[in-house]
């Protein structure tokens, strides 16, 4: 059933794209590594980077363009959905004023592998700049928003940008960094304090003219094979999944307040729990045939080890669903889209993202 239901989604997707494409003047990307296309490639102090092979072996040319897998990413694919060519480029390789001005500026990629919902994920050191964070990002959009008002006014830019779509895909490096910590908070206290910082932040997007979201939650993190190497068989560590859940039904109360309280917002929340789940529990109806063990690594599970050029590299990837210890392949990214686009409120609710548009 969950294999008919892809290809369903898949062929009326190509009836709907052209039409979807003429409402949406612009996406705008904020998150993580999950969605990152190259931002960290810009920091030149950063340890998080993905601009070496094997990363991008199945990207156009095979170019590793600091995407965290072998081709294009989830990001990458929700905009083709919508008519673009890939996910718009990092904010460090634009030049926003430019692109407004020539009337070619169609959204930004603000995603920066490692960063988190609060300010010190994914930071080493004060000095060092690792990534870029949630709060910087939030920042560099607002850099666009004074260009946006400065070429085309008030009126056209709060038109523009209610139009537009934000897509978000954040919490996963809070929860993993505060999980594996010496002194951890309880998750009781930890989750809902994320959910505090979510919406200071989606606050702030709404005050720059965002009104409508696409908001990618946490995955399934126990069942990345990075966790999978430290339990027996194998399996999922459940911890990390249950703190997932518990984070989506935080997100879930959070986004129906705020659409209580902002009339003209709009929003999909994908449950990525429940569609990584179901995509390993019905793993050969997805046509995966490895889904503990990721293509690209060394070790147990091919997990004990990051990406690397002198990695082992498998050469079925469309036949995995990990790409290396934690970041999905381009076949699973791709099968995530899809499902975030066209799925059932079982994996995205109260809408899918192809409903974005026309709310």
């Amino acid at each position: 059933m969950e294999k008919r239901f892809v290809f369903v989604v898949f062929s009326l997707v190509i009836g709907v794209v052209q039409s979807v494409n003429a409402e949406v003047p612009a996406i705008f990307v904020l998150g993580d590594s999950t969605s990152d296309v190259g931002t960290n490639n810009y920091l030149p102090q950063s340890t998080i980077k993905a601009n070496f092979p094997h990363h991008g072996v199945d990207f156009p040319f095979a170019i590793p363009t600091g995407r965290f897998s072998n081709g294009f990413n989830t990001a990458d694919y929700l905009a083709k959905l919508f008519g673009f060519k890939k996910s718009p480029p990092p904010f460090f390789s634009q030049n926003v004023k430019f692109s407004i001005k020539i009337r070619k500026f169609r959204g930004i990629n603000f995603s920066s592998a490692g960063c988190g919902l609060l300010g010190s994920t994914g930071q080493t050191t004060p000095l060092q700049k690792n990534v870029v964070t949630m709060g910087e990002q939030l920042f560099q959009f607002s850099t666009v928003h004074s260009d946006l008002l400065a070429f085309k006014g008030p009126l056209e830019t709060e038109k523009f940008l209610s139009k537009s779509l934000f897509f978000i895909s954040i919490g996963s490096n809070d929860i993993m960094n505060n999980y594996y910590s010496s002194n951890p908070i309880p998750k009781e206290y930890f989750l809902p304090k994320l959910g505090l910082v979510y919406e200071k932040h989606l606050r702030n997007l709404i005050s720059l003219g965002a009104r409508k979201f696409g908001i990618v939650s946490v995955p399934a993190l126990g069942c990345c094979p990075s966790q999978r190497i430290y339990q027996a068989n194998g399996e999922c560590l459940e911890e990390l999944n249950n703190q997932a859940r518990a984070f989506f039904s935080t997100m879930e109360l959070l986004l129906g307040n705020l659409r209580l309280e902002y009339k003209d917002i709009k929003y999909s929340l994908g449950n990525t729990v429940d569609m990584t789940l179901n995509v390993i529990d019905n793993a050969l109806a997805f046509n995966f045939k490895y889904v503990k063990t990721a293509c690209c690594g060394s070790g147990t599970l091919n997990a004990q080890g990051s990406c690397t050029p002198v990695s082992d590299l498998c050469s079925n990837r469309n036949e995995y669903l990990f790409w290396d210890s934690f970041h999905p392949t381009q076949t699973a990214s791709k099968l995530a889209a899809f499902t975030l686009y066209g799925g059932e409120p079982r994996f995205v609710s109260p809408i899918n993202f192809s409903q974005l548009p026309d709310a």
